[in-house]
């Protein structure tokens, strides 16, 4: 069965068989074969059925414009719904299986729903199933959902992985055909970086499918010379199996490139989506034949012409025995030529035009001025019938109506294509999106030897654009073949249904339905009739559609226009899209330097941003984790404790307005921050809410380095970028993030200071006096190691952070804790860090909420209003200065033994718990091991004069009530005398 339908010739190996499964059954095909093309060599003309209607449907097209031959390939979880049989290449164990069939293929139950057709014409979804209204939810919806919807997913876990990558170059070549290897010679020949892309996985095009000669020899031959001079050239990459989805702005190309695709599953990424970034490109992406519209031309066996002329002059298969041919152009002549000489049987050559210049194939008749008004035949045509009554027998019916330049990517950034008569189809307009021209049949030039003039000048003048040598390189000889047409779009005699868009079911009735009903507009059109709506997005339809629009409503096809194209060009997998975003890689999670250590110390993590951090150590004879968290904290205050910070964010910032810029930047004043000195910073949105807090050290004249918090280390730094670029882009200032360049570790408590002397390199004084409070500098440490250290405190007591290259981070820490031992040191983690905050009062991310001014947070003074900032003015606003406002103060229970919870809300006494009474809210709540009871902070109206006043704690969700009084937020050492000691 694998030779039934088989003939000579072809770029096939038809001396090697390849096994696949279709349906269940074994069928078989060889090397070079896609699935369509083995599909029809085994005779198998019936592939699936149309969406609406459920209509049998066969292999319309050889490319990946197919619109019927949509299957579903493999099984289990790595079953894919809704692939193009036509681009599938063919391996050996292929598993690929019909669709949107209810029962086998050829007897689908949901046939049914084309006897009920008349009842079902374009936009009766707008007009159904309203009435009566009860019966919607119990069978209308049902019942559309069960049968809506083309391939069935899985359902289960995607097995396989994608990736994403990023190419620069100076000319892209998008297409393989002639234009596009003569293209991507000549521009690297010239020198320039060139990609070389295109969606099929053997390149030169048309040239595989024609009997063309390009400088004397057969175009196969010629392509593959091409390709070999090209592979051999370094600055240039050939990319097959490419498809180029998408224009984007500043030369940006979206490419989806199917790895193994044509393998069975493997380990290795199956799709990479490739960000190009291209300095010019030349858009070679040929064009996509069309049909006629006339009576049943939806019959498995109908096809394109050119798609059975490639069969059988590429994959060596006949699309039928008897072949007849159906045209308004000379390309359909050309078929016609090509299957006689392949010893192909063509019964008749039917040609709309009354003059043509050619002669038929021994043995067909030729019809001049000739229409098809209808065929025969269920699962396949079997003869089809003239207006003039003539019966023609055929198993094939192969129609050209005209090529249609595929000018997609030349607007998806808006522009619209223009309409040239004299090919009767839209090219690309004049408008094309910059640094982008277009070249070959996909500019209009149909013939071979000006697609491969064009493609060769419009490279050369891309590359020497760039600077590069263009004189190198000729053009291969070609000749221009015949390319007459004369615009027919359907057959007016036909009483049957004529078909304009196979996959959606839409009709020529559909489109004078539409103009009836007003949805004139070829855009109301697209979405009335949904011509053009499928995984094909119309490309062999909905010229077609437009035109018959066109002649409704009396008006040229260039004032009726076309629809506006998106990406993708085809459709591109969601799994692709995510790349290793998936899963554990959804959110990537970044280990701090110290992880190993607090790994082999049992440590318990917990994520915060991106990174995986200790949460707290727990010690054997520990209950519960607060007991764990207690003794962190309470070894802290009493000694000495050391935490990994590392997360925080760290950004450097150089250059000669640097003081100035990040004056800009913070609310309060930089300009004249001392070098060796640090700053504690608050930063505002420019609505005058505050965005981050951090520190901020100037360790050079023009060199600062800014922390911030770690939940928004990536926000400040892009927000500081836009800054720089459009706000303030004549300061001389550079910024780049040194998050991960640096481990830093906070050591705090009584002792820091003594186990630092320790570390620290004895020629550094890190006294008191030498070193005070807020001082920052370069130092070095265990022997000449360069560091950085900042006497800062977030926790109340005296402490420092120390800074070294990220390589030595987890010797760093190893070696603090060996330090620290005669001190009782104690390595602590997030939590502990936590509560040590709160009982310090220092606000962090549950305050910093994106609804809080720094007034709330009692910092209202460090706005400098003796400068500029961002969000300066806007903090003005009355809404943000009530005397009534919010402000962050602390709580603790009047029952030292009652807990609460962060999230209550503050009601006065006496007063019922509803949102007319809500007065604030916990932001931040914690057991203090220092107090020995429950404390939060929160923020309450007009908190500094409330102090001492009690008031509830409310939180519905836990049912609980708890009686708390207004405290100031600083519960240990409200002066700062421990941490300036």
């Amino acid at each position: 069965m694998s030779r039934a339908n088989r003939i000579s010739g072809g770029l096939i190996n038809q001396r090697e068989t390849i096994g696949f499964k279709f349906n269940g059954k074994r069928l078989e095909g060889h090397p070079g074969d896609t699935l369509a093309s083995a599909l029809l060599a085994n005779c198998r003309k019936l592939v699936g059925r149309s969406f609406k209607y459920h209509r049998p449907r066969g292999i319309l097209s050889a490319g990946s414009e197919e619109p019927n031959a949509l299957v579903s390939l493999r099984s289990g979880a790595y079953r894919e719904p809704n692939t193009r049989a036509s681009v599938v290449e063919l391996f050996e164990g292929l598993e690929a299986s019909s669709q949107n069939h209810h029962g086998s293929l050829e007897r689908d139950l949901m046939a049914v729903t084309d006897l009920l057709s008349p009842f079902l014409s374009a936009g009766f979804y707008y007009k159904t199933f309203m009435w009566p209204r009860s019966l919607w939810e119990k069978l209308y919806e049902p019942f559309i959902r069960n049968s809506a919807g083309l391939g069935k997913l899985s359902l289960d876990r995607d097995p396989d992985c994608y990736d994403k990558g990023f190419l620069h170059c100076d000319v892209l070549i998008i297409g393989a055909g002639p234009a596009g290897l003569a293209g991507a010679l000549a521009a690297g020949q010239a020198g320039a970086r060139v990609i070389l892309a295109d969606e099929d996985f053997r390149m030169g095009g048309r040239l595989n499918a024609e009997t063309h000669e390009v400088g004397g020899a057969p175009g196969r031959i010629w392509t593959g010379v091409a390709l070999g001079e090209l592979n051999e050239l370094e600055n240039v990459r050939v990319m097959p199996r490419t498809t180029v989805y998408g224009a984007f702005d500043h030369g940006i190309y979206g490419a989806l490139e199917r790895r193994t695709d044509h393998q069975s599953p493997s380990s290795f990424p199956r799709h990479v989506l490739w960000r190009i970034y291209a300095k010019r490109a030349v858009l070679c992406a040929g064009a996509t034949e069309r049909l006629i519209a006339f009576g049943d031309n939806d019959r498995p066996g109908i096809m394109l012409a050119g798609a059975v002329r490639a069969y059988a002059n590429r994959w060596g298969v006949a699309a039928g025995k008897n072949i007849a041919v159906f045209t308004n152009n000379d390309d359909g002549w050309r078929t016609a030529t090509d299957l006689a000489a392949k010893g192909v049987e063509v019964t008749a050559v039917i040609d709309t035009r009354t003059e043509v210049a050619f002669k038929p194939p021994d043995g067909a008749r030729a019809v001049t001025g000739g229409r098809v008004t209808k065929t025969h035949g269920r699962h396949g045509v079997r003869s089809l019938t003239l207006s003039d009554g003539q019966v023609i027998p055929a198993d094939c019916l192969a129609v050209s109506g005209g090529w249609n330049p595929n000018v997609q990517l030349a607007c998806h950034l808006g522009e619209r294509p223009e309409w040239r008569s004299d090919i009767a189809a839209f090219v690309p307009g004049r408008n094309v999106p910059a640094g982008l021209s277009v070249a070959g049949a996909a500019s209009g030039a149909l013939t071979l030897a000006k697609a491969l003039q064009q493609g060769h000048e419009l490279a050369k003048i891309a590359a020497g654009d760039l600077g590069f040598d263009g004189s190198t390189g000729t053009v291969p000889a070609a000749e221009d073949e015949r390319c007459d047409i004369t615009a027919f779009w359907r057959v007016r005699e036909s009483r049957h249904r004529a078909w304009i868009d196979l996959q959606n079911d839409v009709t020529v009735k559909d489109v004078e339905l539409a103009h009836r009903e007003g949805y004139k507009s070829v855009e109301h059109l697209k979405r009335y009739t949904t011509l053009g709506m499928g995984t094909d997005q119309g490309r062999t339809a909905s010229v077609l559609g437009h035109a018959i629009m066109a002649e409704l409503t009396s008006k040229t096809i260039e004032e009726t226009g076309t629809t506006v194209f998106r990406p993708p060009f085809t459709p591109v997998p969601i799994g692709a899209f995510a790349g290793r975003s998936r899963g554990k890689d959804f959110r990537p999670v970044r280990h701090p330097p110290s992880h190993r250590w607090a790994r082999e110390n049992d440590a318990v993590f917990v994520e915060a941003g991106m990174w995986l951090r200790v949460h707290w150590f727990p010690r054997p004879g520990e209950g519960n984790w607060r007991q764990t968290v207690d003794r962190e904290v309470a070894q802290t205050r009493a000694s000495v404790g050391v935490c990994d910070v590392t997360t925080l964010g760290k950004i450097d910032i150089q250059g000669r307005d640097t003081a100035e810029f990040v004056n800009k930047i913070y609310a309060n004043g930089f300009a004249k921050l001392a070098i060796g000195k640090v700053r504690y910073g608050l930063m505002l949105r420019e609505d005058g809410i505050a965005m981050d807090d951090g520190t901020t050290a100037r360790l050079a004249e023009s060199h600062f380095v800014m922390t911030t918090t770690t939940a928004n280390a990536v926000n400040v730094f892009r927000h500081m970028e836009f800054c720089k670029q459009c706000l303030w882009p004549e300061l001389d200032v550079h910024l780049i993030s040194v998050t991960e360049q640096y481990a830093q570790f906070s050591v705090a408590g009584p002792n820091s200071r003594r186990l630092l002397q320790k570390i620290v390199d004895s020629e550094l004084d890190i006294s008191n006096e030498a070193f005070p409070f807020m001082a920052c500098g370069e130092i070095t440490v265990c022997g000449g190691k360069l560091a950085r250290l900042f006497r800062i405190s977030f926790s109340g007591e005296l402490a420092y952070e120390i800074a070294v290259p990220a390589r030595y981070g987890d010797s760093m820490f190893r070696k603090l804790m060996a330090a620290g031992e005669e001190f009782d040191v104690v390595a602590y983690g997030t939590e502990a860090l936590r509560v040590m905050r709160i009982e310090k009062g220092h606000a962090a991310g549950n305050e910093l909420c994106g609804q809080i001014s720094a007034r709330d947070l009692g910092m209202g003074r460090m706005v400098s209003k003796k400068k500029d900032c961002i969000g300066n003015t806007l903090s003005e606003r009355p809404a943000l200065n009530r005397d009534d406002g919010l402000a962050l103060v602390g709580f603790k229970p009047v029952d030292i033994t009652d807990q609460f919870r962060a999230g209550a809300h503050l009601i006065s006494l006496g007063r019922a718990a509803t949102t007319e009474n809500d007065e604030g809210w916990l932001s931040s709540v914690a057991f203090s091991p220092s107090m020995g009871h429950t404390i939060g902070i929160g923020f309450i109206k007009r908190g500094q004069e409330r102090i001492g006043e009690i008031v509830h704690a409310v939180d519905l969700l836990n049912n609980t009530e708890v009686k708390v009084e207004v405290v100031s937020p600083h519960f240990v050492d409200p002066k700062g005398e421990r941490l300036r000691g």
